[in-house]
């Protein structure tokens, strides 16, 4: 369960990110086996400063990420994935071009990203550091693989590597977010990416059973939220501000509202749209309250009923 949330999590965080940059297939169907990459980026025209990640990316690769440290088997599995598709995308340049190959350097990477990983792990797989190019923190494989493994919580704290280490756990993930919250509030990179944060601290907070791992992220993801949740009324109060204070309240906790709908359920519907009203006529405390406890099905319930 832990592995799925922050796969959903992860997925569409590297989705928003490449977006601008190229093109970004998550959940990549490789075809001949039954298999399916996290994340398979084409990178185009580069035109964010994104530090390691841009790094990473600036040649076709694949994305894995882990919330903990992946098994043996898991790297192997992820390898598996990038061999899987060298071979779909030479067949294809073979069919369309005959007798020409793609050439080693066109072929796409793998870049396993985890929270952590012991040396015994790295030693096992003698994956090294390539010192100055790629500062710590980031492991290859041998060349033939095309694959490396960066890690988290070894990354140093530097702008630079920001984007990555909010993927880890603990006081590195911790660091990243307070880091992101100091950025400028007009910076899109900073809105967008405390959207996301918001989303899954807002997935989290409406599952039932929490586990230890959970509690600590939900816990680490709380600042974010709450900058997210005040920064959302703020945005609210100054498109109502035209109309008047009280309008202008109304209005923010309009826009809290469906801010909150959609990051749960991916989307205001018709059917769903009925509750919108409702709960913004109720006390901003108690819309906020209600909203992670009740489902689909009980909003509905409870607020969507025709007038």
């Amino acid at each position: 369960m832990i592995r799925q949330k922050h796969d959903q999590f992860s997925k569409q965080y590297f989705g928003d990110l490449l977006e601008p940059d190229g093109l970004v297939y998550l959940n990549y169907e490789i075809q001949g086996v039954s298999r399916y990459a996290d994340v398979y980026f084409k990178p185009i025209t580069v035109q964010q400063n994104l530090g390691l990640l841009t790094q990473m990316t600036t040649k076709a690769c694949l994305l894995e990420p882990f919330r903990k440290q992946p098994s043996k088997v898991e790297i192997r599995q992820c390898m598996l994935k990038l061999f899987a598709l060298h071979d779909e995308l030479i067949r294809q340049a073979n069919k369309s071009t005959p007798k020409k190959s793609l050439t080693e350097n066109a072929l796409p990477s793998l870049w396993i990203i985890t929270t952590s990983a012991s040396d015994n792990l790295l030693n096992f797989f003698n994956a090294e550091p390539k010192l100055p190019q790629w500062g710590e923190g980031v492991y290859f494989f041998y060349q033939g693989f095309r694959s490396a493994i960066v890690v988290a919580d070894r990354l140093p704290t530097t702008p630079e590597t920001l984007w990555l280490r909010i993927l880890g756990k603990g006081k590195t993930q911790q660091q990243a977010i307070d880091e992101i919250m100091a950025l400028p509030k007009g910076e899109a990179l900073r809105s967008n990416v405390l959207e996301l944060l918001s989303t899954w601290h807002i997935n989290l907070e409406t599952q039932n059973r929490l586990t230890t791992d959970d509690k600590e992220l939900l816990m680490n993801l709380s600042p974010a939220y709450m900058q997210w949740r005040e920064e959302t009324l703020q945005e609210g109060v100054k498109q109502g501000v035209k109309q008047g204070v009280k309008q202008g309240v109304k209005q923010a906790q309009r826009v809290f509202v469906k801010s909150w709908l959609i990051a749960r359920f991916g989307k205001i519907d018709r059917v769903l749209s009925r509750v919108v009203e409702p709960l913004v006529q109720l006390p901003l405390d108690e819309s906020a309250r209600l909203l992670p406890r009740l489902s689909r099905e009980e909003l509905l319930a409870r607020f969507g009923k025709k007038s």
